[in-house]
């Protein structure tokens, strides 16, 4: 198998299987207080402290979760219901239009169900990038406190958001920021200026099912899940210890960075041949910056719903958008943000490289595209 499909969810690490196993084997609940209690207590920490290092914060600002979509459940539901009862009340979300769904569902939700919400979404440019200026406006109009949420990263285009522009407008408003940087990790710097901060495990070759949200100290806060104190009391239930000494051995391993010139040297072999092939080819967000191991791309044409199951034949493994819809294939939201017409959008593909992304991947893949559409349209000569 070609696997291009590293920012649906990225193997599992040899250094994270390991750890798994070392914290699978111990046994032990963290809270308790005897010999195999503490050893899994001291798991738990060794890898807190790697995710915090990971995203540029304390190790008690980091609470562990099943996953990055909780992880931007929990800020938002968490910062809108800690707000209740301060004297700044959040009565405005902003949203990026590129966001990821979980992020636009949960906004909506909290809309429908908490009075006095007003939901409001940030346009993008035609590249894919928030617009600043049009958030600033936004801050300045309309009446109560903010909580702006704007991805580090989008998922489909790889393009990379001025979240310093945006936190600057942010603190001038006195507002709040939640950053969704679940593609950001282990692919750029984080340390964001931000309130909040989620991200995931196996997006980063750590496992499925385990992410945490990075929260400054005294930000407003309720927790959805209450329970016996765990997380310091923002989010309840026994921690899973051996996915969360996984996630930090991932952390540890991603977090260096190291990695992500290769990645993006095999992603910018595998656009330029696409390119050359076919010179129509469109490349979303590629005049912005953008993450070295993301392309998402469109060959007039070539549907994606066609290609993708063309491709499974051939055994390379790509995306058509967003992992997360239960395996449909429909036009993407981002792209529709970006004025992408819906014929060019019902064409795009994304391919994204990781830590176990070979040079043979990359031939691999062009082989496969070239069958793909010679089948649909005549290939341009070199």
């Amino acid at each position: 198998m070609i696997y291009l499909d590293h920012n649906a969810t990225s193997p599992l690490r040899p250094e994270a299987l390991a750890a798994m196993t070392r914290a699978g084997t111990l046994g032990g609940n963290p809270s308790s207080v005897h010999a195999l209690g503490r050893g899994a207590r001291a798991m738990v920490e060794e890898a807190r402290e790697a995710v915090a290092k990971l995203a540029g914060a304390r190790p008690q600002d980091v609470v562990f979760t099943s996953g990055g979509t909780e992880a931007n459940a929990l800020a938002l539901y968490g910062a809108v219901y800690g707000s209740l009862e301060a004297e700044a009340r959040i009565t405005r979300v902003f949203i990026s239009a590129i966001e990821h769904p979980c992020v636009q569902v949960n906004a909506k939700a909290i809309e429908e169900r908490v009075a006095g919400v007003r939901l409001a979404e940030i346009p993008v440019t035609a590249d894919g990038v928030v617009d600043v200026e049009a958030l600033r406006v936004m801050l300045r109009e309309g009446k109560g406190r903010t909580l702006v949420c704007v991805m580090a990263v989008n998922n489909e285009t790889g393009v990379i958001q001025p979240l310093d522009q945006i936190a600057r407008h942010v603190r001038d408003a006195g507002a709040l920021l939640h950053v969704d940087a679940v593609q950001a990790s282990g692919k750029i710097p984080l340390g964001f200026d931000a309130d909040y901060v989620a991200i995931s495990a196996h997006k980063i070759g750590g496992p499925k099912g385990v992410g945490a949200l990075i929260m400054k100290e005294g930000v407003p806060f309720a927790p959805l899940i209450a329970g016996g104190g765990q997380e310091r009391s923002k989010r309840g239930g026994t921690e899973n210890t051996t996915g969360i000494a996984s996630f930090g051995a991932a952390a540890a391993a991603a977090g260096t960075l190291a990695d992500i010139p290769r990645q993006t040297s095999l992603r910018d072999r595998f656009e330029s041949e696409i390119r050359r092939r076919w010179p129509d080819t469109v490349v979303f967000g590629s005049k912005a910056p953008r993450i070295g191991n993301t392309s998402n791309f469109a060959i007039p044409g070539v549907a994606a719903e066609t290609a993708l199951m063309a491709l499974d034949l051939e055994g390379v493994c790509v995306s058509s958008g967003a992992a997360c819809s239960s395996g449909k294939v429909h036009a993407s939201h981002a792209l529709t943000a970006m004025g992408v017409s819906d014929d060019l959008a019902r064409c795009a593909l994304r391919i994204s490289f990781g830590w176990s992304s070979r040079d043979e991947d990359v031939d691999g893949a062009l082989a496969a595209f070239d069958k793909l559409v010679a089948r649909v349209r005549p290939r341009v000569a070199a």
